[in-house]
């Protein structure tokens, strides 16, 4: 008999947080988190997504050991001012068995009728910004810190329990030998002639930091379009700033200005820290800060984590300019392979920024949808 409890400690809250540590011991591609980091992601408290989210969390129970969890996801803006009545829910992990996987999305779609809401969607977080999407291709790749993992498995019971595919995302893989560096130097220098553009280069992360808040107002600018968006609020934007500040390379970081020194695009990368994080098993001390610090200074791949154009320079090649930028930086630190992480299939204008690239697509995931 399956058993669903509600999470309402701290204690039981690390439970739900380090599970997987045990659901997939074994593996070698899944990415554990930073448990503290994990922590206060979930911890009301500390996170301004709960300004804008109800969420509860639920770990299930078989034979009195843990065998499931999931969070159940309101997000008021979502609902209150968009009109998207979606009942999300995320951090969902089970073990192969039906009934456990029926026992956890039954009490997400209890939530959401109880709420008048229509379907529900997931594994999606709290934001854009948080993780999304159940991995169904690509299970043989290593996972990313902005990515979550799953056994093939999940998918059999999503579908089995009446879901169906929603979105789908892709991540893909490209190699910066045999890019053409030249056409993109050639362009990057034709835009910002023609548009009187300039870009920036940063060293330290505080002067980084002064540019922060117009970078996050520029991202809901350009990614209001899609129909997944949920808009950051200012107390988010502070969050975020504080929390990745220390995981970016300065050097990673890149703003193209108009000639009133408004900002009109910026790229985003990390160093991936895939392998460190498998190393130190989810806790920063007494070394694992160390070990983060070591891929930060020392690594051959990179994660192309965000992009975003003002929409008045969209598809006017502003991008070339922010690669060109990252293409000579990623040369400096001896970067051979580059991640993007998950965009929409269907998102053709962030698609077509890479189609001189050569990338191999390496996963897909997709949400899923059901009706309640």
């Amino acid at each position: 008999m399956i058993k669903l409890k509600e999470v309402k400690t701290k204690k039981e809250l690390k439970s739900f947080v380090t599970f997987p540590f045990t659901l997939y011991k074994d593996s070698k591609y899944w990415v554990p988190p930073i448990i503290s980091d994990e922590m206060e992601t979930l911890n009301a408290n500390k996170n301004p997504a709960f300004d804008s989210a109800k969420a509860t969390f639920y770990l299930a129970y078989k034979d009195n050991k843990i065998v499931g969890r999931v969070a159940a996801i309101i997000n008021t803006i979502e609902i209150n001012d968009q009109g998207i009545k979606k009942m999300r829910f995320g951090w969902f992990d089970t073990i192969d068995d039906l009934e456990v996987s029926k026992t956890l999305l039954n009490k997400v779609e209890a939530i959401g009728k109880d709420n008048n809401l229509e379907y529900v969607e997931g594994p999606v977080g709290f934001s854009n910004l948080d993780k999304n999407g159940a991995l169904t291709e690509g299970f043989d790749h290593i996972g990313t810190m902005a990515t979550w993992y799953n056994h093939p498995y999940y998918i059999e019971h999503f579908e089995k329990l009446g879901y169906k595919p929603e979105k789908v995302y892709i991540e893909s893989k490209f190699y910066l030998e045999g890019i053409p560096t030249e056409r993109f130097k050639r362009v990057t220098d034709m835009v910002k002639k023609r548009y009187n553009l300039w870009s920036s280069n940063f060293t330290k992360s505080s002067e980084v930091v002064n540019y922060v808040d117009e970078m996050f107002d520029l991202f809901n600018e350009s990614y209001k379009i899609l129909p997944t968006y949920v808009p950051i609020t200012k107390k988010q934007q502070a969050y975020f700033k504080k929390k990745f500040i220390n995981f970016i390379d300065p050097e990673y970081i890149k703003f193209v200005f108009d000639n009133n020194n408004k900002m009109i695009a910026f790229g985003i990368v990390f160093p991936s820290f895939s392998k460190a994080l498998q190393e130190i098993k989810g806790k920063l001390f007494p070394f694992g800060f160390l070990k983060l610090l070591k891929a930060k200074k020392h690594n051959d791949t990179a994660l192309l984590y965000l992009i975003g154009v003002d929409p008045h320079y969209q598809n006017k090649g502003v991008t070339a300019i922010i690669f060109n930028d990252i293409y000579e930086i990623f040369v400096k630190n001896n970067i051979k392979t580059c991640i993007r992480l998950p965009e929409l299939e269907d998102n053709f204008a962030s698609i077509q920024i890479w189609k001189d690239f050569n990338a191999e697509i390496i996963k897909r995931r997709k949400t899923f949808k059901k009706l309640i």
